[in-house]
């Protein structure tokens, strides 16, 4: 396994990616990254880890939300792009290390 060194919000992690996988985390560390930057930028919320939470949820409801936006005609998901499988398991594996950091906190929300 591969260790890169990313940045979400400004601040520096060091991830393992998988071989061949490191273009597929990228891609993760970058919707995670907008993700936050977004809720960061509306202003209403400052600390790290309650942006972190309400990321993370977005992006697994986007997810849950997949097979719904699959199912609709081609024309009403062209903006959206698809996520393989692969993808998929990479936003889960981010968002499980992400439950796992912030359930010892003890201050979510």
């Amino acid at each position: 396994m591969k260790q890169i060194e990313v940045k979400i919000m400004g601040q520096a992690y060091l991830l393992g990616a998988p071989e061949g996988g490191e273009e597929r985390l990228q891609q993760a560390v970058q919707r995670v990254d907008a993700a936050m930057c977004k809720i960061r930028d509306a202003g209403k919320i400052k600390a790290r880890d309650r942006i972190a939470v309400l990321a993370a949820l977005n992006l697994a409801f986007e997810l849950a939300e997949q097979p719904k936006v699959a199912a609709a005609p081609a024309s009403a998901n062209a903006d959206v792009p698809a996520l393989s499988v692969a993808e998929q398991a990479t936003l889960g594996a981010l968002l499980g290390r992400l439950d796992q950091a912030l359930g010892d906190d003890g201050r979510l929300l």
